[in-house]
């Protein structure tokens, strides 16, 4: 946990970001870390790790959305596509549910994917850092400029 936050530390402060770490209790939903944070839930940048046909990604979509998973298989001409299981997550990345934060690489060894509308409501993001007692507040663009996902439309209508 502490060197998925060290890293992201040193990608934001190596890319001349301004963000604000928020310590708190452990958060296990959505709702609970927009609360710790004192921001609105759809703020939050929800990442979820997905296996795709024999690989797997990062999904990142705003906290108040689910994942339209025909949208992402119809993109990236997938047949198959299921949220990682919890001992696949913990294998794979080292963090429990929950505590996975929006980066591929250098941060996780993922293809970061992101919905079209995440940033657009609101010009900040938010999102655990690798922990469930950690946040991070940011500006939507410098998450955008530094995180440097592959955009496109999956947030469930």
């Amino acid at each position: 946990m502490t060197d998925i936050l060290d890293k992201i530390r040193e990608l934001l402060k190596n890319g001349g970001v301004n963000f604000r770490e928020v310590h708190h209790q452990p958060t296990y939903t959505s709702e609970e870390s927009a609360r710790a944070r004192g921001e609105d839930l759809a703020v939050g940048a929800k990442a979820i790790l997905a296996k795709t046909d024999d690989s797997f990604g990062l999904f990142v979509v705003s906290a108040d959305a689910k994942l339209d998973s025909s949208a992402i298989k119809r993109e990236l001409r997938l047949k198959k596509l299921r949220f990682a299981s919890r001992e696949e997550l913990i294998e794979l990345t080292g963090l429990v549910p929950g505590a996975i934060p929006p980066f591929g690489k250098p941060i996780l060894p993922f293809p970061l994917y992101c919905d079209c509308e995440l940033g657009k409501i609101s010009n900040r993001v938010a999102f655990n850092a690798g922990s469930l007692t950690v946040s991070i507040v940011m500006s939507a663009a410098d998450w955008e400029r530094v995180a440097r996902p592959e955009r496109f439309p999956f947030r469930q209508k």
